[in-house]
């Protein structure tokens, strides 16, 4: 059965409205327009309200640019699950975190606390570093990796907004299958392993990244490097066509005969005033309790 894990308003995060391709959110004081293929139903609000928007990622063809009606600051801080993290639009529509991952990060912070023990985290596809972020403010030692140094830089630069500067994280800027092939041979294990695989990629150094030619290979490097106790591994999925439950096989694959509890579901957004839901994902994760 499909666990829907249901992310609502907050005070620096609010999904306004959905439709017709589009969704309508606030990050801060800021509100924006953004591509939404899931939002397949018809809009609340009116177009006036929508174009009201401070800013409005606009398609055209397989590209887009932002249109913007407020003059916005290069970056703010906004707030999430105790986290000071550091928004601002990217030429691909995203704006630096991805609010419906807040049910995972309180998961897995909840197993770390609990544990009683040290925990080293892997974060696969670690992007801006809220995850990690996340895990390391609950106590774990937390490497993350992410190809786009952009993206670790921005991690970084979270890290300080958090006052988490000083937690034990390894940022590294490095391809995900070249890297846990080097872990591998340096016998390091982790605990745990958060993953968000893309359908496609490029490594710092040109690598190509292609989840139906990769993430085979990926999952048997992630096997090898769990430790005898494993804590709990964390497989997101946003790539529309793939079943929640081939990742749920794959997962299981690299957990094997280990005793535990395995969860898959959607992560969903709950609209500011009303009661529908906009997927936003799907996510299968692991626990050894």
């Amino acid at each position: 059965m499909l666990n829907l894990q249901v992310t609502s308003s907050q005070k620096d995060y609010e999904l306004i409205d959905s439709g017709d391709g589009e969704k309508f959110e606030r990050f801060g004081p800021y509100t924006f327009v953004r591509p939404e293929p899931q939002a397949m139903w018809f809009k609340r609000l009116s177009e006036e309200e929508w174009q009201k928007a401070d800013a409005i990622y606009a398609r055209s063809g397989r590209d887009g640019q932002w249109v913007f009606n407020t003059k916005l600051p290069a970056s703010w801080t906004i707030d999430l699950c105790g986290l000071k993290l550091i928004i601002k639009p990217t030429s691909f529509k995203h704006l630096g975190v991805f609010p419906e991952q807040m049910s995972n990060w309180q998961w897995f912070g909840d197993l770390i606390k609990k544990s009683k023990r040290q925990i080293s985290v892997l974060n696969l596809f670690g992007y801006t570093g809220a995850a990690s972020l996340f895990a390391a403010k609950c106590g774990a030692e937390v490497c993350h990796v992410d190809a786009s140094k952009k993206a670790v830089e921005w991690g970084k630069e979270n890290a300080l907004a958090s006052g988490l500067q000083d937690k034990k994280i390894r940022w590294i800027v490095d391809d995900a299958i070249k890297f846990t092939a080097r872990e591998i041979r340096r016998g390091r294990k982790y605990d745990a392993i958060i993953m968000d695989p893309p359908v496609y990629g490029h490594g710092p150094a040109g690598e190509s990244w292609k989840l139906e030619k990769d993430f085979y290979l990926l999952m048997k490097n992630c096997r090898e490097l769990l430790s005898d106790q494993p804590l709990f591994i964390l497989l997101n999925g946003y790539v529309m066509g793939y079943s929640a439950i081939s990742y749920q096989n794959a997962l299981q694959s690299v957990v094997d005969n280990k005793k535990g509890n395995m969860e898959i579901g959607e992560l969903t957004i709950k609209e500011e005033k009303s009661e529908r839901l906009l997927p936003a994902g799907i996510f299968v994760r692991w626990s050894n309790c």
